[in-house]
C-alpha cells in the first residue's frame, strides 16, 4: 500500500483492482476497436473499389466521420462529466454504433430512388457515419475516463491503459484473421483475387462476425465491471492526492476542464496525442491502398500485412506495459518515435530483392511503433488529470479533439493531391507512409521535447510519470 492511500482518512484505502475487473474494463472498447480496424484499414478501399466512389468524395466522407469525431468528442466529454454514469454514456454509444456502422459497409440503401442524382449516395453515406462516428466517440470518451475512476494509483492506471491497448491489438487481429477467411474462402475459381464492385458481400460478412464478437465483449464490460459512484471517487482521490503531496485541495473540488483550457501542459499533451494517433492512423488507412496499387498484391494479403502490423502491435504494447516500473513514459515514447521513422525509411528505400521480407519488416516496424508512442502518450494523458477525476471525460476529449480533427484533413489533402491516372503516380502512398507518416514521428519527436521537462504545470512523479498538483 502506498502512503496516499494509508492517509485517506474517510473511506480508507480503495482495493487493488482484481483481475477480473481488469479484464472486464480491457474488454469493453472492443466494438470501438473492431470497428475502427475496419474503418481506417479498408473505408477508401471499399469505397474506391466496391462502390467506385471517387476518390476525393471518399475523402470527404472519411473527412466528414472524423470532423464529427472531432466535435462529439469534447461535447460527449462535457456532458459525462456533469449527467449520467460513465457506464449509460457507453451503452447509449455501443447501440449507436451497431446500428449505424453495418450499413457503412453495404450497398447505398436508397440509391434506387433517384440513380440519375450523383449527390444521393455521398449523402446517404454521409449520415451513416455521423451516427457511426457520433457513438464511436461517445464509447471512447466514456471508456478512456474509466481509468482514473477506477483508480488514483499511477501504476494501476498505466496497466489499464496497456490492458486497454491491448485489448485494442487483439481486436484488430481479431479483424484482419475474419478478413483473410472471408477473401480465402471467397477467393474466385480462376485464382483472381483482386478487390471489385462485386464484393459488397465480402465486406458485409466481415462486418457481421467483428460486430457480434465486439457485442459479446460489450455485455462482459457492462455486467463484469463494478464502478464506484461519483462521491467515492472524489473523496478517494482528493485525500490521495492531499496525503502524497501535503497540500490542500481547492474548496469544492478539484480542477475544473477550464482550468485545464488555461494551461500549457493540456496543449503539449493534446499535440503529442496527436502525432501519435496521425502516425497510427494514417499507416491503417493506407497501408492497404499501398499494397493494391503499388506493389500490386492480391486481397488475401491485404489482410495478412495488417495483420503482422498488429501481432508487432500486441507484442510491443505487452513490453509497454511489462517496463512501466522501470521505463519512464518519455524513454518509451522516443523509442517507439524512432522504430516508427525506421518503418518509414524502409517504406522509402522502395521494393528490393526480397519485396515480401521487406512488405512485412515495414508492417512490424510501422505496428511495434505506433504501438509504443499510442500507450505512453496515454499514460501521460492520465498522469496530467492525476487526481482530478471530475474533469477526466473533458481532458481526454480535449486531447483527442485535435487528433481527429487533423487526421481527417490530413486524408482529405492526401487524396486531393492523387493523379487521376495511377501511371502518373504508380507510387504515390508508398510516398504517404514514407513521408507523411515520417512526418508525424518526427512531430512527436519534436513535442516530446517540449512536454516533459519545460511545463511547470507537469512536476516530476518518481522519476518517471508526472502528475497534477492541486493546490
Amino acid at each position: 500500500m502506498d502512503d496516499a492511500d494509508r492517509r485517506t482518512p474517510l473511506l480508507g484505502p480503495r482495493p487493488a483492482l482484481t483481475v477480473a475487473q481488469k479484464a472486464a474494463y480491457g474488454v469493453g472498447h472492443v466494438l470501438n476497436d473492431i470497428c475502427a480496424a475496419l474503418w481506417f484499414s479498408y473505408t477508401l478501399l471499399f469505397m474506391q473499389l466496391v462502390l467506385k466512389i471517387p476518390a476525393t468524395t471518399s475523402g470527404a466522407l472519411l473527412l466528414v466521420g472524423q470532423v464529427v469525431d472531432a466535435v462529439a468528442t469534447p461535447l460527449v466529454g462535457i456532458m459525462s462529466d456533469k449527467w449520467g454514469s460513465r457506464k449509460t454514456w457507453h451503452l447509449a454509444g455501443t447501440v449507436l454504433v451497431l446500428v449505424s456502422f453495418p450499413l457503412v459497409f453495404s450497398e447505398c440503401g436508397v440509391c434506387w430512388m433517384a440513380p440519375t442524382l450523383t449527390w444521393v449516395a455521398p449523402l446517404y453515406y454521409a449520415l451513416l457515419i455521423t451516427a457511426f462516428q457520433t457513438g464511436w466517440a461517445t464509447v471512447q470518451i466514456a471508456h478512456l475516463s474509466l481509468i482514473p475512476d477506477l483508480t488514483p494509483r499511477q501504476a494501476e492506471r498505466a496497466e489499464l491503459t496497456a490492458i486497454r491497448y491491448t485489448a485494442s491489438v487483439c481486436s484488430s487481429l481479431a479483424l484482419y484473421v475474419i478478413t483473410w477467411v472471408v477473401f480465402h474462402v471467397t477467393r474466385g475459381a480462376m485464382g483472381d483475387n483482386k478487390i471489385g464492385p462485386g464484393d459488397v458481400f465480402k465486406f458485409r460478412s466481415i462486418v457481421f462476425v467483428g460486430i457480434t464478437i465486439g457485442s459479446v465483449c460489450s455485455i462482459w464490460f457492462r455486467y463484469g465491471l463494478s464502478v464506484p459512484s461519483h462521491a467515492d471517487i472524489t473523496v478517494r482521490h482528493r485525500h490521495a492526492a492531499n496525503g502524497a503531496n501535503g497540500v490542500s485541495g481547492r474548496k469544492g473540488g478539484g480542477v475544473s476542464g477550464l482550468h485545464y483550457l488555461r494551461q500549457s501542459a493540456l496543449y503539449q499533451v493534446a499535440l503529442l496525442y496527436m502525432a501519435s494517433r496521425l502516425f497510427l492512423t494514417l499507416s491503417l488507412v493506407y497501408m492497404p491502398l499501398y499494397l493494391d496499387e503499388s506493389l500490386d498484391q492480391d486481397a488475401e494479403t491485404l489482410a495478412s500485412v495488417p495483420f503482422a502490423s498488429f501481432v508487432a502491435s500486441f507484442v510491443a504494447s505487452l513490453a509497454v506495459k511489462y517496463s512501466n516500473s522501470f521505463l519512464s513514459s518519455k524513454v518509451g515514447y522516443l523509442l517507439g518515435a524512432v522504430i516508427s521513422l525506421g518503418g518509414c525509411i524502409l517504406v522509402g528505400v522502395g521494393s528490393g530483392a526480397n519485396e515480401t521480407a521487406q512488405m512485412y519488416g515495414v508492417a512490424v516496424l510501422l505496428g511495434a511503433g505506433s504501438s509504443i508512442t499510442m500507450v505512453t502518450s496515454l499514460c501521460i494523458t492520465a498522469d496530467l488529470i492525476g487526481p482530478n477525476t471530475d474533469s477526466g471525460a473533458f481532458v481526454y476529449g480535449a486531447v483527442t479533439f485535435a487528433d481527429k480533427l487533423f487526421n481527417g484533413i490530413a486524408v482529405m489533402i492526401i487524396e486531393e493531391l492523387k493523379c487521376e491516372d495511377v501511371t502518373q503516380c504508380p507510387h504515390y502512398y508508398q510516398d504517404v507512409l514514407a513521408y507523411v507518416c515520417g512526418g508525424s514521428a518526427l512531430l512527436g519527436l519534436v513535442v516530446l521535447l517540449t512536454v516533459l521537462p519545460y511545463s511547470k504545470h507537469l512536476l516530476p512523479f518518481r522519476g518517471k510519470r508526472t502528475k497534477i498538483i492541486v493546490g
